[in-house]
Formats: C-alpha cells, sequence, structure tokens
C-alpha cells in the first residue's frame, strides 16, 4: 500500500526537523526520511566508546535561533541550553595565555588588561571591533530570517533587494566601512590592520578558517567571522553554549515538535529517487523499492546529492546544472571525539582539577602564522603537522556524557585536505592525521596523549560517507561569498524553491548557510507553506 502525505522530507538533521515542525503546526501531514539509524544528522549524541556519549560532528550551541526555541517550544520538550562558563582560551607557543569571555574572574576590563599586556593598543581596539562586529551582526541577524529575493526575478526582487537592504540603514558610518571590510577582506588582512598581538589575531583569525579550506589571507574569509558571531542561542548576543546531553538533544526536542504536531519520522529509510509526473515532484522511492507520494517533496540534503543522485537532470535547465556542478564543497576538516582519564594538564595553567578554562572552548591556534602554515601544509601534503585545534570538554558541565571522574571532549581540526595528494586516501591516513591532533595538544597539554582512553576519528571522507556531507562540507557548501546569501545554492534558486515544481531545499545549502541554527529549515517552511495555500 502507498502511503500519501502533504510533504516529505528528505533527511532528517535538524532542519529537516525544523521544516516538519513547523509545517506540522499550520496542519499539514509531514513525513521524514532519515538514511542513518538515528535523526539529526550532524548534530547528532552518539555513543563512540563504552561508557563514553558525545555530540558527533557539531558540538556547540550558539546559532539556534530564539525564536524557533520559542516557536516550537523546545524548553517544553526538554531541551536545556547552558552559557559556557568561558568563551575561549588561546595558550600561546612561550607558555602565556589570553582567556576570552565576560565571567566572574575574566571579565571586559581583564581582558582589557590581557591585550594590552601582551600588545600595547590591543585592548583598545579590541573594545572597537568587537563593538563594530556586534553593530554588524545585528543587521545579519534580521537578515538571516529573511527569504533571499531572487535575482533573477524581476521587479518584485529589485524590491525585495532594496527592502532588505534597508536593514543596514541604522549603522553608524564607520560600523559601514567595517562591513564593507568584513564583506571583502580576507581574516588575516582585517585583524593585521586592526591588532598587533598574535594571540588575538589567531583567536579571532581562526573563526574565520572554521569550515573554511582557504587561507586566512584569502579574500573574504572575513565574513567567515561574521557568520561565526551572530548566534544568541543562550540569549545573550555572540554567547556559546552547551547543550545538556549533547547536539543530539537540540534534535531530538525538535523531533518531538514534529511528532506532537502529527509528523510521522523514519530511521533507516534512505531515498534512492524523487518521483515526478508532468514535470513535478510528487513522491520519492526508497532504497528498499517502497514509494511514497506527496504534495510536495523537501530535501535537507546537501545540493550536490540532490541534484546529482536524486533528480531526472532531463528536468533541470542547463544553466543550472552548470551552477549546480560549479558549487564548491570542503570544509578542510577534520573530527575527533576522545575519551578522558583526566583532564588535561595545560603548561600555561596546571591542574588536573576541574578549573574555568576547562569550561570553556581551548583553541590551539596562537597566531595567524600558525593557522597559514596549517593551511600550507594540508593544501600541498595532506594535512597539517600541527592543527588547529578547537577543543571543548562537554564533560565539564554535563555529567550525562561520561562516568564519574571521567570526561569526552571534542575536537575540531583545521586543515585536512578533503583530496588527498599522490594517490592517498583517507583510509589510508586518518590513523596518522589523528596523531597529528594528538601530538599537537600534547605540546601544549603533556598528559593529554596519556589520558586517552578511546576515541572517535572523522575525516573528510568519513564526514561524507557517515553524515553525508558533501567533501566533508559541514555547512552543505563553502560559505564563499559568491555561495552566500541570494547566491545560495545558485542564483535565481535562493528563496529554497527549485526549477522542479514542487520540489524544495530546507538545508544549510541554503540562506543563511551552516550551523545548527534551524533558519534554513524554518524560512523554507515559511515559502512553502505559502504555496500550500495556494494549492500549488
Amino acid at each position: 500500500m502507498i502511503e500519501n502525505f502533504d510533504a516529505i522530507i528528505i533527511g532528517g538533521g535538524h532542519n529537516g526537523l525544523t521544516c516538519a515542525a513547523y509545517l506540522g503546526r499550520s496542519g499539514y501531514k509531514v513525513k521524514v526520511l532519515e538514511a542513518r539509524h538515528v535523526i539529526g544528522g550532524a548534530a547528532v549524541t552518539e555513543e563512540f566508546h563504552p561508557g563514553f556519549r558525545n555530540s558527533s560532528c557539531s558540538y556547540v550551541v550558539s546559532m539556534l535561533h530564539p525564536q524557533i526555541q520559542r516557536d516550537l517550544e523546545l524548553a517544553r520538550h526538554g531541551l536545556k541550553i547552558l552559557q559556557l562558563k568561558q568563551d575561549i582560551t588561546v595558550p600561546t607557543e612561550d607558555g602565556n595565555y589570553l582567556t576570552m569571555g565576560e565571567n566572574a574572574t575574566i571579565n571586559a576590563d581583564g581582558l582589557f588588561k590581557q591585550l594590552e599586556a601582551l600588545a600595547p593598543g590591543d585592548g583598545a581596539a579590541y573594545v572597537e571591533f568587537e563593538h563594530l562586529l556586534t553593530e554588524v551582526a545585528d543587521v545579519l541577524r534580521g537578515v538571516a530570517l529573511k527569504t533571499p529575493p531572487n535575482l533573477v526575478g524581476g521587479w518584485k526582487s529589485l524590491l525585495d533587494v532594496a527592502s532588505q537592504g534597508l536593514e543596514a540603514r541604522h549603522l553608524s558610518k564607520q560600523a559601514r566601512c567595517f562591513f564593507a571590510d568584513l564583506m571583502t577582506s580576507s581574516v588575516g588582512h582585517l585583524l593585521d590592520k586592526w591588532f598587533k598581538g598574535d594571540a588575538i589575531k589567531g583567536e579571532l583569525g581562526y573563526h574565520g578558517s572554521v569550515g573554511n579550506f582557504q587561507s586566512p589571507y584569502t579574500p573574504g574569509t572575513a565574513y567567515v567571522l561574521l557568520h561565526h558571531v551572530f548566534g544568541e542561542a543562550t540569549g545573550v548576543k555572540g554567547a556559546w553554549g552547551h547543550a545538556i546531553g549533547g547536539m543530539g538533544a537540540i534534535s531530538d526536542a525538535i523531533a518531538k515538535d514534529a511528532i506532537e504536531h502529527g509528523a510521522s519520522i523514519e530511521c533507516n529509510a534512505r531515498v534512492a529517487e524523487v518521483l515526478t509526473a508532468n514535470g513535478r515532484a510528487n513522491g520519492v522511492k526508497l532504497v528498499d523499492g517502497r514509494s511514497i507520494m506527496a504534495k510536495v517533496v523537501i530535501s535537507n540534503a546537501h545540493p550536490r546529492i540532490l541534484f546529482d543522485q536524486l533528480v531526472d537532470s532531463s528536468l533541470l535547465p542547463a544553466t543550472f546544472k552548470r551552477e549546480i556542478a560549479g558549487y564548491r564543497s570542503g570544509s578542510g576538516t577534520l573530527r575527533m571525539n576522545v575519551a578522558l582519564a583526566e583532564l588535561p594538564d595545560f603548561t600555561c595553567l596546571p591542574g588536573k582539577h576541574l578549573q574555568l578554562h576547562h569550561q570553556g572552548s581551548i583553541l590551539i591556534c596562537p597566531s595567524l602564522q600558525y593557522l597559514q602554515t596549517a593551511y600550507d601544509e594540508a593544501y600541498q601534503t595532506g594535512y597539517s603537522q600541527r592543527p588547529a585545534i578547537e577543543m571543548w570538554i562537554s564533560s565539564s558541565m554535563d555529567d550525562t556524557l561520561a562516568p564519574a571522574g571521567k570526561h569526552v571532549a571534542s575536537l575540531f581540526c583545521q586543515h585536512f585536505n578533503p583530496k588527498l595528494p599522490n594517490g592517498k586516501t583517507w583510509d589510508d591516513e586518518r590513523d596518522a592525521a589523528a596523531e597529528r591532533v594528538i601530538a599537537t595538544m600534547t605540546e601544549f597539554a603533556p598528559n593529554f596523549k596519556a589520558s586517552i582512553l578511546g576515541q572517535r576519528v572523522l575525516s573528510p571522507l568519513d564526514l561524507e560517507r557517515e553524515f553525508n556531507l558533501v567533501g566533508g562540507d559541514i555547512f552543505h557548501g563553502s560559505l564563499h561569498l559568491d555561495q552566500m546569501y541570494a547566491m545560495r545554492p545558485v542564483a535565481g534558486y535562493a528563496d529554497y524553491r527549485t526549477p522542479i515544481k514542487g520540489l524544495y531545499m530546507c538545508g544549510s545549502g541554503t540562506h543563511p548557510g551552516g550551523g545548527v541554527s534551524g533558519i534554513p529549515g524554518r524560512n523554507a517552511a515559511k515559502e512553502i507553506l505559502k504555496d500550500l495555500r495556494h494549492k500549488i
């Protein structure tokens, strides 16, 4: 018997679940199909060593939009997000450190003094830089919740461009100039203009390289820094948080709301084909041979998977196929989870007992030159010998993830080339690359290697095979300026629609891009509801 629904969603990641929840709340019957054995996509919590659980891919919360949290009543569904007790600690090569973030010990005045001690003038520069970054991020927050204009849509699209451009009208003159820099400059050149100290440039430069396989001196990388600071998941702008139970708790809470409003969610249900009739999507065929029919089909998959593997290419315009073929995807990321017998004992902040720096991100990226070398090595030989690493010890705030007295840590590492040279494969090089991560962390925390009880390593190839992240790209497509806003994934189709009637996109390959925000799923649902109500 063939099932029939109002909407089918391909992929049970957090954006697909968000889209399902909004459609369900509007009274539509939704079916979510997830290829893996568990919902959540890259926002999932899994056991990786006996007794040790952690977020498998995404690992900290910032971008999950407060409006989505309210609309879907995620707190009622069990989601609890705690703000990190400290933002970031950057150990330096000389045994010193820089601590970012405001708390009872290191407040804004303390950060000012740290920066001034490391490089006179940087304290005042950071106060101004942070103010301008916050002002610009406020504009981005407003634009993120709006469907981008269709650049080939005639007068209406021009009016949409003008309307959304007005979001910037309240920016100060200095903020407008700063915004122009963020949109055009490299993160390296921008930071060299503002700061003298290596540590502050390493910290901010890293955020221009997260999931972005480029040199810090490549034009456009400054935008990636901005992309990582526009969140407010804990109610504090730019703050980072931890979801109790790991990132899978976010997906689980969203799924509960979708199910409460009628959605059906099925795991181990891989889609083989989007079905069409008379040029219109009307269902899907699964690899197990079943067909499920619906008024609309919505893809939470990477755009390349959707258009290269799941649809009849004869239904796509030649120009669209060319643009999709050129859609760039590859983060340069290696992701590790480690089970630890004890907390890292850092040379710059000694002690294995729980301290404030253990309850925030610890960043091994002491300078822009360090980051540049990591990129150069990855570009030329496959991966960095001393990678940039962000470590978050999630068990320092969440005792549900590890046995008493033990810990789990997430390590997010750059740079690791998705395409290895000389015929090498990531199956061959995974362990050697992981050893470079461990050796680098052990340089700064000498007990680190000996404290590892177990680990899970996800190379760029593993991220693609296990989580359908093409090129290992955590954002479903590079955050380059020609692949953002009205150009994501293709100009003329940034409104979550596709060239095939009844087929939509709701994943991170659409505006506003990657990160656990839920915004693409929410925005797509708005556009789909418009069409359903007009009985497309």
